[in-house]
């Protein structure tokens, strides 16, 4: 029997439901539509979104130019005073009602998700999933956390496309709930589907959202720099981070910046390799299209034979395919570990990063193949990578001191402690760590030196949710930390100082 895009999830039929859900992200030609003055309004110029599964047009991303995007702001800060004064049972109430009406849509986000940012089945629900549990804990505990304190005003939403869901839609609701209003840019690269089905939701909840999209360039300027924004939340590169880092400088206003930063998994005095075996699968999700994925390992050398024979036997299993021929989540084949990346751009950058690397001089350690029975016949496969492993990656390759935000793994070999702790510290900061050894007392004396804001003993660590506390040190973070409490804190003015990596303060919290 020929494969066949399963009809569960053809993108059509998905994008049917859509308009029928939420005819009012439309035009009457079917073009998108930017939520900008309390309604959906806008089409501005269509740009071509493509799915990065096979190059299916997914419709038309409505770029707006800065004067609409300016308008937009202006708007979303006039709701902020209202919303505000609106009692906190009030907000508790129509984000619960916002929750409650995403929890009946569920299923077909978590299909759009497969098709606008590459998911597999189980991820495109992990994500949505996550989103309304987050939230809903914060609607059960926000009393405790939020106290007398007050919200700042207009908080603004740049964040990547990789977790639409769990990140941005996540923290737009507790901004919310706050009792700030809130404004947000769609991830340029995808998501803006999801997204526009997620805030006509929220907007019939009475919630004061507002969603445009543009050209980075255009928009961000007004979304990062207008006095009318007063708290700005952003997730996405370094280079990107620190442009808005510098422009914020004199601008006094509230800022969380979450950046990129090379995550590295040191390897030292250890034995449990069925537990690393776990672990390296699990590291392995979305294709380490994740701010928190593992992509560095620095390895005793002693112990390179046994990592090698346990990173090889795990990474050789890994299946890498079209996620649309899933019909459901625990169908055992294909299993895959994740699909394309984003887009073809990233697929060609992954591939560039890695022939410079061996240019340069590093050693290819494993060279992963597409398997055909887990593609379509024929389908554009442009933005599939499987996954890369080198070794010996010398100082002047690009990949050493970057984040390749994809499938190509870096192993280093050292002999020293010392060696080890420089070489998990090479980019200057990061978000997560981690330290493998059967001494746990050596590990946790030595993960006091590594720069970064979460190391794991053991265990992978990754951003968390509800009352886990997230953050970065160094160039991985500038601005105020988030989860929990400080999340709330983030959005809102009180006696208590704030908790963050400033430019000129020393408030950070231990390593957790």
């Amino acid at each position: 029997m020929p494969k066949i895009i399963s009809p569960q999830v053809e993108f059509f039929g998905l994008l049917a439901q859509v308009k029928q859900i939420a005819p009012e992200i439309f035009d009457q030609q079917g073009r998108f539509l930017n939520l900008l003055e309390g309604q959906w309004q806008c089409s501005g110029t269509p740009r071509e979104f493509i799915s990065p599964v096979d190059g299916t047009v997914l419709g038309g991303l409505p770029m707006l130019n800065r004067d609409t995007a300016l308008r937009a702001v202006r708007a979303a800060k006039g709701e902020a005073a209202t919303w505000a004064a609106t009692d906190l049972d009030e907000r508790k109430l129509r984000v619960q009602e916002c929750l409650d009406l995403l929890r009946k849509h569920v299923e077909l986000i978590g299909k759009l998700l497969i098709w606008e940012i590459g998911k597999t089945y189980k991820l495109g629900f992990t994500d949505i999933d996550r989103c309304i549990d987050g939230v809903q804990w914060y609607v059960d505990n926000i009393e405790g956390m939020l106290d007398k304190r007050k919200p700042l005003g207009l908080v603004s939403n740049i964040a990547s496309w990789n977790y639409p869901m769990s990140v941005l839609m996540h923290a737009v609701l507790v901004q919310i709930l706050c009792g700030n209003s809130v404004i947000a840019k769609t991830p340029t690269d995808g998501g803006f589907i999801s997204l526009s089905l997620a805030f006509a939701l929220a907007r019939r909840s009475g919630l004061p959202v507002t969603l445009v999209s543009g050209p980075g360039g255009e928009l961000s300027d007004v979304l990062v720099k207008d006095d009318h924004v007063d708290c700005l939340s952003f997730v996405g590169g370094r280079y990107n981070g620190r442009n808005i880092a510098d422009a914020l400088a004199s601008k006094h206003k509230r800022y969380m910046l979450e950046m990129e930063g090379v995550n590295t998994y040191g390897i030292w005095n250890f034995s449990d390799w069925s537990t690393l075996a776990d672990q390296l699968k699990k590291g392995y999700d979305y294709g380490k299209q994740r701010c928190t994925a593992y992509v560095r390992f620095v390895v005793q050398r002693d112990l390179f034979p046994q990592f090698l024979e346990t990173y090889w036997n795990v990474i050789h299993t890994l299946k890498v395919g079209n996620p649309t021929l899933v019909d459901n989540p625990t169908d055992a084949l294909p299993d895959l570990a994740f699909g394309p990346v984003i887009n073809s751009n990233q697929a060609a950058d992954l591939n560039r990063l890695y022939e410079n690397a061996l240019k340069t001089g590093a050693t290819p350690l494993l060279e992963g193949k597409l398997d055909d029975s887990l593609f379509l016949p024929g389908q554009n496969r442009w933005s599939y990578v499987a996954p890369r492993a080198l070794v010996n990656l010398p100082r002047q390759s690009e990949l050493y001191f970057k984040e390749p935000f994809g499938p190509i793994d870096s192993i280093v070999l050292v002999d020293r402690v010392e060696e080890l702790v420089g070489e998990m510290n090479i980019s200057n900061g990061a978000l997560v760590s981690a330290l493998a050894s059967d001494d746990t007392h050596l590990a946790s004396r030595t993960a006091k030196e590594i720069r970064a804001f979460k190391v794991g003993i053991n265990k992978l660590r990754s951003r968390g949710d509800r009352e886990e506390v997230f953050g970065g040190l160094g160039e991985s973070w500038k601005g105020a930390f988030v989860g929990g409490a400080l999340l709330v804190e983030a959005v809102t003015e009180g006696d208590k100082p704030i908790l963050g990596n400033f430019e000129d303060s020393t408030l950070l919290p231990e390593k957790i």
